[in-house]
């Protein structure tokens, strides 16, 4: 990670931080979704998840589509969005879930403009009405997505403050910020423990 400008690499911080989302539950829940919640499963996952649990993507999927058909990636966008950033379910997970309902004949894929738009079929519209009554998104309140908005931006400034300490700060300032991010670590685990 070193560069001739100091310390660190600016494209090794901007991959690891430029997309920071704090893992935020749901109001009410606790423990984190994080950046690559699934919680697709089978047939029997198709219930929201429980409080403090993942989202479930199936649900989330089928109630975006009943809005109107999308890409894959637009769903993702779309869920980040509705969650104010909290939730970003990762390819990964969304990909999979899409290619399930496309096989159990709920959704099908239509080309458009070379990339795949996905669309209910008359057997997957009862189950996409009953998603989006109970849309995931649905669980975050005002308060929460303030909150998370509020820990990005912290988060974002403490990384900031530290790639310049970083470029330019003397070893020993550099040893000196090394010891408050560790002190802030310890402080962070402690407020848990209480």
């Amino acid at each position: 990670m070193r560069s001739h400008h100091g310390l660190f690499d600016t494209g090794a911080w901007q991959r690891g931080f430029g997309s920071f989302i704090p893992p935020f539950p749901p109001e009410g829940g606790r423990g984190g979704w994080g950046r690559g919640g699934h919680g697709h499963g089978g047939h029997g996952g198709r219930g929201r998840g429980g409080r403090g649990g993942r989202p479930n993507v199936r649900v989330a999927v089928l109630a975006l589509l009943n809005e109107r058909p999308m890409h894959g990636y637009e769903m993702i966008q779309e869920l980040e969005q509705r969650t104010g950033g909290i939730w970003r379910p990762s390819p990964g997970s969304v990909y999979p879930t899409l290619q399930m309902l496309e096989d159990e004949g709920l959704i099908v894929a239509e080309e458009s403009g070379g990339r795949k738009r996905f669309v209910l079929t008359d057997t997957g519209r009862p189950e996409a009405e009953q998603a989006a009554q109970n849309a995931p998104w649905q669980e975050y309140g005002d308060e929460n997505v303030s909150q998370a908005q509020e820990f990005r931006d912290a988060a974002f400034g403490i990384m900031d403050a530290l790639r310049q300490v970083g470029f330019n700060g003397t070893p020993e300032q550099r040893a000196q910020a090394l010891e408050v991010l560790t002190e802030t670590r310890r402080k962070l685990y402690a407020i848990l423990a209480d």
